[in-house]
Protein backbone atom coordinates (compact mmCIF):
# COMPACT_ATOMS: atom_id res chain seq x y z
CA UNK A 1 0.00 0.00 0.00
CA UNK A 2 1.54 3.34 -0.97
CA UNK A 3 2.09 6.05 1.64
CA UNK A 4 -0.83 8.28 0.63
CA UNK A 5 -3.29 5.40 0.56
CA UNK A 6 -1.94 4.09 3.86
CA UNK A 7 -2.45 7.50 5.47
CA UNK A 8 -6.02 7.70 4.21
CA UNK A 9 -6.71 4.15 5.42
CA UNK A 10 -5.35 4.98 8.90
CA UNK A 11 -7.45 8.17 9.08
CA UNK A 12 -10.56 6.13 8.23
CA UNK A 13 -9.74 3.59 10.96
CA UNK A 14 -9.23 6.34 13.53
CA UNK A 15 -12.51 7.95 12.50
CA UNK A 16 -14.23 4.62 13.07
CA UNK A 17 -12.79 4.49 16.60
CA UNK A 18 -14.26 7.93 17.36
CA UNK A 19 -17.58 6.92 15.83
CA UNK A 20 -17.65 3.85 18.10
CA UNK A 21 -17.96 6.11 21.14
CA UNK A 22 -20.99 7.84 19.65
CA UNK A 23 -22.49 4.58 18.41
CA UNK A 24 -22.29 3.10 21.92
CA UNK A 25 -24.82 5.70 23.00
CA UNK A 26 -27.16 5.05 20.06
CA UNK A 27 -26.95 1.25 19.72
CA UNK A 28 -29.40 0.40 22.54
CA UNK A 29 -32.02 2.48 20.72
CA UNK A 30 -31.72 0.80 17.35
CA UNK A 31 -31.36 -2.58 15.66
CA UNK A 32 -29.01 -1.12 13.02
CA UNK A 33 -26.24 -3.67 12.51
CA UNK A 34 -23.69 -1.02 11.57
CA UNK A 35 -24.19 0.86 14.83
CA UNK A 36 -23.95 -2.32 16.86
CA UNK A 37 -20.73 -3.24 15.04
CA UNK A 38 -19.24 0.12 15.94
CA UNK A 39 -20.43 0.29 19.53
CA UNK A 40 -19.14 -3.23 20.28
CA UNK A 41 -15.61 -2.00 19.67
CA UNK A 42 -15.69 0.61 22.38
CA UNK A 43 -13.12 -0.45 24.98
CA UNK A 44 -11.90 -3.33 22.83
CA UNK A 45 -8.20 -2.74 23.59
CA UNK A 46 -8.93 -3.09 27.30
CA UNK A 47 -10.76 -6.38 26.73
CA UNK A 48 -7.83 -7.81 24.79
CA UNK A 49 -5.33 -6.64 27.41
CA UNK A 50 -7.46 -8.13 30.18
CA UNK A 51 -7.25 -11.55 28.53
CA UNK A 52 -3.46 -11.32 28.08
CA UNK A 53 -2.92 -12.74 31.57
CA UNK A 54 -4.52 -15.99 30.36
CA UNK A 55 -2.04 -16.39 27.52
CA UNK A 56 0.06 -19.48 28.18
CA UNK A 57 3.38 -18.34 26.72
CA UNK A 58 4.73 -21.87 26.33
CA UNK A 59 1.81 -22.90 24.09
CA UNK A 60 1.31 -22.00 20.42
CA UNK A 61 -1.81 -19.92 19.79
CA UNK A 62 -3.96 -20.09 16.68
CA UNK A 63 -5.89 -16.90 15.94
CA UNK A 64 -8.67 -17.46 13.43
CA UNK A 65 -10.76 -14.61 12.06
CA UNK A 66 -14.12 -14.94 10.31
CA UNK A 67 -16.05 -11.75 9.53
CA UNK A 68 -19.58 -13.12 9.83
CA UNK A 69 -21.58 -16.28 10.47
CA UNK A 70 -21.06 -17.71 6.97
CA UNK A 71 -17.31 -17.56 7.25
CA UNK A 72 -17.57 -18.72 10.87
CA UNK A 73 -19.36 -21.84 9.71
CA UNK A 74 -16.44 -22.50 7.39
CA UNK A 75 -14.01 -22.02 10.27
CA UNK A 76 -15.87 -24.15 12.80
CA UNK A 77 -15.07 -27.68 11.53
CA UNK A 78 -11.41 -26.71 11.33
CA UNK A 79 -11.42 -25.26 14.84
CA UNK A 80 -13.10 -28.41 16.15
CA UNK A 81 -10.39 -30.56 14.59
CA UNK A 82 -7.65 -28.33 15.98
CA UNK A 83 -9.16 -28.56 19.45
CA UNK A 84 -9.58 -32.33 19.35
CA UNK A 85 -6.18 -33.14 17.78
CA UNK A 86 -4.14 -30.50 19.63
CA UNK A 87 -5.68 -29.80 23.05
CA UNK A 88 -2.39 -28.21 24.13
CA UNK A 89 -2.93 -25.26 21.79
CA UNK A 90 -4.71 -22.05 22.67
CA UNK A 91 -7.27 -20.72 20.20
CA UNK A 92 -8.55 -17.19 19.64
CA UNK A 93 -11.54 -16.44 17.41
CA UNK A 94 -12.55 -13.01 16.17
CA UNK A 95 -15.38 -11.76 13.99
CA UNK A 96 -16.46 -8.47 12.49
CA UNK A 97 -20.25 -8.61 12.30
CA UNK A 98 -22.67 -8.50 15.28
CA UNK A 99 -24.53 -11.41 13.67
CA UNK A 100 -21.59 -13.66 14.59
CA UNK A 101 -21.54 -12.71 18.27
CA UNK A 102 -23.86 -15.50 19.43
CA UNK A 103 -22.17 -17.92 17.03
CA UNK A 104 -18.78 -17.16 18.60
CA UNK A 105 -20.12 -17.97 22.06
CA UNK A 106 -20.80 -21.52 20.91
CA UNK A 107 -17.21 -22.20 19.89
CA UNK A 108 -14.74 -24.08 22.08
CA UNK A 109 -12.05 -21.40 22.05
CA UNK A 110 -9.97 -19.67 24.70
CA UNK A 111 -10.68 -16.12 23.55
CA UNK A 112 -13.48 -14.63 21.46
CA UNK A 113 -14.27 -11.02 20.59
CA UNK A 114 -14.78 -8.58 17.78
CA UNK A 115 -11.83 -7.84 15.51
CA UNK A 116 -10.49 -4.38 16.41
CA UNK A 117 -10.44 -1.63 13.84
CA UNK A 118 -7.60 -2.04 11.37
CA UNK A 119 -5.52 0.81 12.77
CA UNK A 120 -1.89 0.43 13.76
CA UNK A 121 -2.67 1.05 17.42
CA UNK A 122 -5.52 -1.44 17.64
CA UNK A 123 -3.63 -4.08 15.68
CA UNK A 124 -0.57 -3.75 17.95
CA UNK A 125 -2.76 -4.00 21.05
CA UNK A 126 -4.39 -7.20 19.77
CA UNK A 127 -1.07 -8.76 18.75
CA UNK A 128 0.52 -7.82 22.09
CA UNK A 129 -2.34 -9.48 23.98
CA UNK A 130 -2.77 -12.65 21.92
CA UNK A 131 0.84 -13.25 20.87
CA UNK A 132 -0.36 -15.55 18.07
CA UNK A 133 1.79 -18.20 16.46
CA UNK A 134 -0.43 -18.19 13.37
CA UNK A 135 -3.20 -15.90 12.15
CA UNK A 136 -5.63 -17.57 9.76
CA UNK A 137 -8.46 -15.84 7.90
CA UNK A 138 -11.60 -17.64 6.76
CA UNK A 139 -12.62 -17.30 3.11
CA UNK A 140 -11.24 -13.93 1.95
CA UNK A 141 -11.32 -11.29 4.69
CA UNK A 142 -7.67 -10.20 4.99
CA UNK A 143 -6.96 -6.95 6.86
CA UNK A 144 -3.90 -5.10 5.52
CA UNK A 145 -2.56 -3.32 8.62
CA UNK A 146 -3.05 -6.30 10.92
CA UNK A 147 -1.48 -8.59 8.33
CA UNK A 148 1.54 -6.33 7.84
CA UNK A 149 2.23 -5.96 11.57
CA UNK A 150 1.71 -9.68 12.23
CA UNK A 151 4.06 -10.56 9.38
CA UNK A 152 6.72 -8.19 10.79
CA UNK A 153 6.53 -10.08 14.11
CA UNK A 154 7.04 -13.45 12.46
CA UNK A 155 3.42 -14.57 12.82
CA UNK A 156 2.59 -17.19 10.19
CA UNK A 157 -0.35 -16.14 7.99
CA UNK A 158 -2.97 -18.29 6.30
CA UNK A 159 -6.32 -18.38 4.53
CA UNK A 160 -8.75 -21.33 4.47
CA UNK A 161 -11.75 -22.11 2.26
CA UNK A 162 -10.61 -19.24 0.08
CA UNK A 163 -12.90 -18.41 -2.80
CA UNK A 164 -13.24 -15.36 -5.02
CA UNK A 165 -16.09 -14.69 -7.41
CA UNK A 166 -15.11 -13.48 -10.86
CA UNK A 167 -17.15 -10.30 -10.31
CA UNK A 168 -15.85 -9.63 -6.78
CA UNK A 169 -15.25 -5.99 -5.86
CA UNK A 170 -11.88 -7.07 -4.46
CA UNK A 171 -10.64 -7.25 -8.02
CA UNK A 172 -11.15 -3.50 -8.50
CA UNK A 173 -8.15 -1.17 -8.82
CA UNK A 174 -8.72 0.49 -5.43
CA UNK A 175 -9.20 -2.78 -3.55
CA UNK A 176 -6.12 -4.23 -5.21
CA UNK A 177 -4.04 -1.20 -4.21
CA UNK A 178 -5.14 -1.61 -0.58
CA UNK A 179 -4.97 -5.39 -0.28
CA UNK A 180 -2.31 -6.67 -2.71
CA UNK A 181 0.59 -6.46 -0.23
CA UNK A 182 -1.45 -8.27 2.44
CA UNK A 183 -2.35 -11.13 0.12
CA UNK A 184 1.29 -11.42 -0.94
CA UNK A 185 2.33 -11.92 2.70
CA UNK A 186 0.19 -15.02 3.19
CA UNK A 187 2.26 -18.13 3.87
CA UNK A 188 -0.39 -20.74 3.05
CA UNK A 189 -3.73 -20.45 1.26
CA UNK A 190 -6.25 -23.28 0.98
CA UNK A 191 -8.57 -22.58 -1.97
CA UNK A 192 -11.90 -24.14 -2.85
CA UNK A 193 -10.92 -24.99 -6.43
CA UNK A 194 -8.41 -24.23 -9.18
CA UNK A 195 -10.44 -21.34 -10.59
CA UNK A 196 -10.26 -19.64 -7.19
CA UNK A 197 -6.51 -20.23 -7.19
CA UNK A 198 -6.09 -18.33 -10.46
CA UNK A 199 -8.19 -15.41 -9.26
CA UNK A 200 -6.35 -15.20 -5.93
CA UNK A 201 -3.02 -15.07 -7.72
CA UNK A 202 -4.37 -12.04 -9.55
CA UNK A 203 -4.98 -10.43 -6.14
CA UNK A 204 -1.36 -10.92 -5.16
CA UNK A 205 -1.25 -14.35 -3.49
CA UNK A 206 1.98 -16.19 -4.32
CA UNK A 207 1.30 -19.28 -6.46
CA UNK A 208 3.61 -21.37 -4.29
CA UNK A 209 1.49 -20.62 -1.21
CA UNK A 210 -1.68 -22.09 -2.72
CA UNK A 211 -3.08 -25.58 -2.31
CA UNK A 212 -6.57 -26.78 -3.29
CA UNK A 213 -8.26 -27.95 -0.09
CA UNK A 214 -11.97 -27.59 -0.90
CA UNK A 215 -14.74 -25.89 1.02
CA UNK A 216 -15.08 -26.72 4.73
CA UNK A 217 -18.77 -25.81 4.65
CA UNK A 218 -19.44 -29.24 3.15
CA UNK A 219 -17.99 -30.84 6.27
CA UNK A 220 -19.91 -28.44 8.49
CA UNK A 221 -23.35 -29.01 6.99
CA UNK A 222 -22.83 -32.77 6.73
CA UNK A 223 -21.87 -32.93 10.39
CA UNK A 224 -24.87 -30.86 11.42
CA UNK A 225 -27.30 -33.01 9.47
CA UNK A 226 -25.80 -36.13 11.04
CA UNK A 227 -26.14 -34.87 14.61
CA UNK A 228 -29.59 -33.29 14.26
CA UNK A 229 -31.90 -34.82 16.84
CA UNK A 230 -35.27 -35.33 15.18
CA UNK A 231 -36.80 -36.42 18.47
CA UNK A 232 -36.09 -33.07 20.15
CA UNK A 233 -38.02 -29.80 19.94
CA UNK A 234 -38.81 -28.10 17.67
CA UNK A 235 -38.57 -31.00 15.20
CA UNK A 236 -40.61 -33.36 17.37
CA UNK A 237 -43.52 -30.97 17.79
CA UNK A 238 -43.63 -30.21 14.06
CA UNK A 239 -43.00 -33.68 12.64
CA UNK A 240 -45.94 -34.73 10.53
CA UNK A 241 -46.62 -36.40 7.21
CA UNK A 242 -47.43 -33.11 5.48
CA UNK A 243 -45.84 -31.80 2.26
CA UNK A 244 -43.50 -29.18 3.70
CA UNK A 245 -41.65 -26.26 2.17
CA UNK A 246 -38.96 -24.77 4.40
CA UNK A 247 -38.08 -21.24 3.28
CA UNK A 248 -34.85 -20.19 4.94
CA UNK A 249 -32.99 -16.88 5.27
CA UNK A 250 -35.66 -14.96 3.39
CA UNK A 251 -35.83 -11.23 2.77
CA UNK A 252 -39.01 -9.26 2.01
CA UNK A 253 -38.14 -9.43 -1.71
CA UNK A 254 -38.12 -13.23 -1.45
CA UNK A 255 -41.34 -13.33 0.56
CA UNK A 256 -43.10 -11.22 -2.07
CA UNK A 257 -42.71 -14.25 -4.37
CA UNK A 258 -42.71 -17.19 -1.93
CA UNK A 259 -45.95 -16.35 -0.13
CA UNK A 260 -48.22 -16.02 -3.19
CA UNK A 261 -46.53 -19.05 -4.75
CA UNK A 262 -47.39 -21.06 -1.64
CA UNK A 263 -50.98 -19.80 -1.85
CA UNK A 264 -51.15 -21.18 -5.39
CA UNK A 265 -49.87 -24.55 -4.19
CA UNK A 266 -52.42 -24.71 -1.39
CA UNK A 267 -55.28 -24.25 -3.84
CA UNK A 268 -54.41 -27.52 -5.59
CA UNK A 269 -56.57 -30.47 -4.40
CA UNK A 270 -53.54 -32.74 -3.91
CA UNK A 271 -51.69 -30.16 -1.81
CA UNK A 272 -54.33 -28.65 0.46
CA UNK A 273 -52.41 -29.90 3.47
CA UNK A 274 -49.08 -28.38 2.36
CA UNK A 275 -47.18 -26.55 5.08
CA UNK A 276 -44.78 -23.62 4.98
CA UNK A 277 -42.01 -23.12 7.53
CA UNK A 278 -40.49 -19.70 6.97
CA UNK A 279 -37.37 -18.34 8.67
CA UNK A 280 -36.63 -14.70 7.79
CA UNK A 281 -32.97 -13.74 7.67
CA UNK A 282 -33.59 -10.96 10.19
CA UNK A 283 -36.47 -12.06 12.47
CA UNK A 284 -37.35 -8.60 13.78
CA UNK A 285 -40.97 -7.68 14.49
CA UNK A 286 -40.86 -5.30 11.53
CA UNK A 287 -39.99 -8.24 9.30
CA UNK A 288 -42.32 -10.80 10.88
CA UNK A 289 -45.53 -8.77 11.06
CA UNK A 290 -46.21 -8.59 7.29
CA UNK A 291 -46.00 -12.38 7.12
CA UNK A 292 -48.48 -12.67 9.96
CA UNK A 293 -50.88 -10.27 8.20
CA UNK A 294 -50.55 -12.27 4.98
CA UNK A 295 -51.52 -15.51 6.72
CA UNK A 296 -54.58 -13.83 8.22
CA UNK A 297 -55.81 -12.66 4.81
CA UNK A 298 -55.38 -16.14 3.30
CA UNK A 299 -57.13 -17.98 6.10
CA UNK A 300 -54.08 -20.11 6.87
CA UNK A 301 -53.26 -20.90 10.47
CA UNK A 302 -49.99 -19.32 11.57
CA UNK A 303 -47.96 -19.70 14.75
CA UNK A 304 -44.52 -18.66 15.82
CA UNK A 305 -42.06 -21.48 16.31
CA UNK A 306 -42.52 -21.99 20.05
CA UNK A 307 -46.32 -22.26 19.69
CA UNK A 308 -46.52 -24.23 16.44
CA UNK A 309 -47.54 -27.88 16.21
CA UNK A 310 -48.25 -30.44 13.52
CA UNK A 311 -51.56 -28.80 12.56
CA UNK A 312 -50.04 -25.35 11.90
CA UNK A 313 -50.15 -24.31 8.24
CA UNK A 314 -47.49 -21.60 8.44
CA UNK A 315 -44.71 -21.80 11.02
CA UNK A 316 -42.99 -18.45 11.50
CA UNK A 317 -39.45 -18.84 12.84
CA UNK A 318 -38.79 -15.86 15.09
CA UNK A 319 -35.25 -16.66 16.24
CA UNK A 320 -31.89 -17.51 14.74
CA UNK A 321 -29.80 -20.66 15.11
CA UNK A 322 -32.48 -23.28 14.37
CA UNK A 323 -32.84 -23.15 10.60
CA UNK A 324 -30.11 -25.73 10.04
CA UNK A 325 -32.18 -28.27 11.99
CA UNK A 326 -35.55 -27.28 10.51
CA UNK A 327 -34.32 -28.28 7.06
CA UNK A 328 -34.70 -31.87 8.33
CA UNK A 329 -38.47 -31.39 7.88
CA UNK A 330 -38.23 -30.11 4.31
CA UNK A 331 -39.64 -31.93 1.33
CA UNK A 332 -38.45 -28.85 -0.58
CA UNK A 333 -36.22 -26.02 0.58
CA UNK A 334 -36.43 -22.46 -0.68
CA UNK A 335 -33.23 -20.53 0.07
CA UNK A 336 -33.52 -16.76 0.29
CA UNK A 337 -31.40 -14.03 -1.19
CA UNK A 338 -31.98 -14.84 -4.84
CA UNK A 339 -34.53 -12.01 -5.14
CA UNK A 340 -32.44 -9.68 -2.95
CA UNK A 341 -29.32 -7.59 -3.52
CA UNK A 342 -27.41 -9.26 -0.66
CA UNK A 343 -26.98 -12.46 -2.67
CA UNK A 344 -28.04 -16.06 -2.21
CA UNK A 345 -27.64 -17.67 1.20
CA UNK A 346 -26.28 -21.16 1.82
CA UNK A 347 -27.88 -23.87 -0.30
CA UNK A 348 -25.69 -26.57 1.23
CA UNK A 349 -27.58 -26.85 4.53
CA UNK A 350 -30.82 -28.20 2.97
CA UNK A 351 -28.84 -30.22 0.42
CA UNK A 352 -27.12 -32.09 3.25
CA UNK A 353 -30.55 -33.25 4.44
CA UNK A 354 -31.43 -34.50 0.97
CA UNK A 355 -33.87 -31.72 0.18
CA UNK A 356 -34.08 -30.38 -3.39
CA UNK A 357 -33.54 -26.64 -3.43
CA UNK A 358 -35.29 -23.71 -5.10
CA UNK A 359 -34.01 -20.14 -5.24
CA UNK A 360 -34.47 -16.87 -7.09
CA UNK A 361 -32.75 -15.65 -10.26
CA UNK A 362 -29.74 -13.98 -8.59
CA UNK A 363 -27.73 -17.10 -7.94
CA UNK A 364 -24.76 -16.84 -10.30
CA UNK A 365 -22.38 -15.71 -7.55
CA UNK A 366 -23.02 -18.97 -5.69
CA UNK A 367 -20.77 -21.80 -6.83
CA UNK A 368 -22.87 -24.31 -4.87
CA UNK A 369 -26.13 -23.20 -6.46
CA UNK A 370 -24.64 -23.64 -9.93
CA UNK A 371 -23.41 -27.12 -9.01
CA UNK A 372 -26.83 -28.13 -7.68
CA UNK A 373 -28.47 -26.95 -10.89
CA UNK A 374 -25.98 -28.93 -12.96
CA UNK A 375 -26.83 -32.06 -10.94
CA UNK A 376 -30.60 -31.50 -11.34
CA UNK A 377 -30.87 -31.05 -7.58
CA UNK A 378 -32.11 -27.46 -7.68
CA UNK A 379 -34.29 -25.10 -9.67
CA UNK A 380 -34.23 -21.36 -10.13
CA UNK A 381 -37.51 -19.44 -10.31
CA UNK A 382 -37.90 -15.90 -11.62
CA UNK A 383 -41.45 -15.09 -10.52
CA UNK A 384 -44.54 -16.36 -8.70
CA UNK A 385 -45.81 -18.75 -11.42
CA UNK A 386 -42.42 -20.41 -11.97
CA UNK A 387 -41.85 -20.79 -8.23
CA UNK A 388 -45.32 -22.29 -7.76
CA UNK A 389 -44.57 -24.70 -10.62
CA UNK A 390 -41.28 -25.76 -8.99
CA UNK A 391 -42.97 -26.35 -5.64
CA UNK A 392 -45.81 -28.29 -7.25
CA UNK A 393 -43.63 -30.51 -9.44
CA UNK A 394 -41.54 -31.76 -6.52
CA UNK A 395 -44.36 -32.00 -3.99
CA UNK A 396 -46.59 -34.02 -6.30
CA UNK A 397 -44.00 -36.29 -7.96
CA UNK A 398 -42.37 -38.22 -5.11
CA UNK A 399 -39.91 -40.08 -7.34
CA UNK A 400 -38.73 -36.87 -8.99
CA UNK A 401 -38.30 -35.21 -5.60
CA UNK A 402 -36.46 -38.20 -4.15
CA UNK A 403 -34.07 -38.31 -7.09
CA UNK A 404 -33.29 -34.59 -6.81
CA UNK A 405 -32.79 -34.89 -3.07
CA UNK A 406 -30.42 -37.80 -3.46
CA UNK A 407 -28.39 -35.84 -6.00
CA UNK A 408 -28.22 -32.88 -3.59
CA UNK A 409 -27.00 -35.02 -0.71
CA UNK A 410 -24.48 -36.85 -2.92
CA UNK A 411 -23.03 -33.52 -4.05
CA UNK A 412 -22.38 -32.59 -0.42
CA UNK A 413 -20.91 -36.01 0.35
CA UNK A 414 -18.41 -35.68 -2.49
CA UNK A 415 -17.22 -32.36 -1.09
CA UNK A 416 -16.19 -33.79 2.29
CA UNK A 417 -12.59 -33.72 3.50
CA UNK A 418 -11.80 -30.03 3.25
CA UNK A 419 -11.65 -29.67 7.03
CA UNK A 420 -8.96 -32.34 7.29
CA UNK A 421 -6.95 -30.78 4.49
CA UNK A 422 -7.31 -27.33 6.07
CA UNK A 423 -6.16 -28.75 9.38
CA UNK A 424 -2.98 -29.95 7.67
CA UNK A 425 -2.40 -26.47 6.30
CA UNK A 426 -2.79 -24.95 9.76
CA UNK A 427 -0.59 -27.58 11.40
CA UNK A 428 2.11 -26.55 8.93
CA UNK A 429 1.75 -22.91 9.96
CA UNK A 430 1.88 -23.82 13.64
CA UNK A 431 4.64 -26.41 13.10
CA UNK A 432 2.84 -28.96 15.28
Amino acid sequence: MNRALRLGYEVAAQAARVTAVIAAQLAPQTDAKSLRALSARRGIRSRYRAWASHRARHCPLLWMHAPSVGEGLQARPVLELVRSRHPELQIAFTHFSPSAESFARGLDVDFRDYLPFDSAGDARAALDALQPTALVFSKLDVWPVLTELAHARGVRLGLVSATLASASSRRSSLASAILRDAYAMLDAVGVVDSADAERLVSLGVRPGAIVVTGDTRYDQVWSRSARTNRAAPPLLQLHADRPTVVAGSTWPADEAVVLPAFETVRRLPLLRDARLIIAPHEPTDEHLQPIQRWATTTGLTLARLADADRSTDVVLVDRVGVLGDLYALAHIAFVGGGFHDAGLHSVLEPAAFGAPVVFGPRFHGSRDAVLLLEHVAARSAADVPSLADAFTAWLVDHDLRRSAGEQARELVRRGLGAAERSLGLIEGLLEV
